[in-house]
């Protein structure tokens, strides 16, 4: 029990960390979270086997779909928030005024 909670200690604090710093942007984030999501290492589907979930961060709607039609039998040990709205392009959206993208509400405010 104890290794569960310290397993999602850890992924709370980075996804934080990740969506508080100025890399929540940046591809080097996004490319990492992408990898994890699409070429999942052994010890990555080792932990996910034992009940790790993992959070994922700012990624667009089409990587989300993409992802749950693609990695179906891993969508238990996957959480997606502050997902980018995106457009046909694959571009992310963003609000007329202030230039921010656009993201679904995940209802976890």
């Amino acid at each position: 029990m104890d290794s569960k909670i310290h397993s999602i200690l850890i992924v709370l604090a980075m996804s934080s960390l990740f969506s508080n710093s100025t890399l929540a942007n940046d591809d080097l984030a996004r490319n990492w979270q992408l990898s994890l999501l699409f070429n999942p290492g052994e010890q990555q589907t080792k932990m996910e086997s034992r009940g790790r979930v993992f959070i994922y961060d700012g990624l667009r709607d089409s990587e989300v779909e993409r992802a749950l039609d693609e990695q179906y039998d891993r969508v238990e040990s996957m959480m997606f928030v502050n997902t980018v709205i995106t457009d046909e392009n694959g571009e992310p959206l963003r609000n007329k005024d202030t230039g921010e993208m656009l993201v679904e509400n995940d209802g976890c405010d």
